[in-house]
């Protein structure tokens, strides 16, 4: 089972992919909660030079709401994050499977979450 729901987007950069992500995350409920450069913060830290990397931590107020109420130490594993990543094809788009990340936790109520948050995510990678 792969752990992420992955897009490559050809043809734009990285600030538009950015834009367009945050919007369709919007659009199901989802707000970024953190935005990480990691192409910045590892040229600054450690002076290595890599192609655009953003991490996006994402939350749906609703989801999560549900998911402490069932299981209060998973936020350990909130919020959902997103990445940003540039490759030789266009931007990549990838979001973490809820459903995968989830697995280790024996509570058959938080996967039937996981799930619903894996098809909002779902759909928020195939919006942009």
């Amino acid at each position: 089972m792969s752990y992420t729901l992955n897009r490559i987007i050809a043809g734009a950069d990285i600030d538009a992919v950015g834009t367009r992500t945050r919007t369709a995350l919007a659009d199901k409920g989802f707000g970024v909660l953190t935005e990480i450069d990691v192409a910045a913060t590892m040229k600054k830290k450690i002076d290595k030079d890599m192609a655009g990397y953003r991490i996006l931590g994402a939350c749906n107020p609703n989801m999560a709401w549900e998911a402490i109420g069932m299981e209060p130490r998973v936020g350990a594993m909130l919020p959902c994050n997103v990445i940003l990543r540039e490759t030789d094809d266009g931007i990549e788009v990838s979001a973490i499977d809820p459903v995968a990340s989830m697995a280790a936790i024996p509570n058959d109520d938080l996967k039937s979450v996981a799930g619903q948050v894996r098809a909002m995510l779902q759909d928020v990678v195939d919006a942009i």
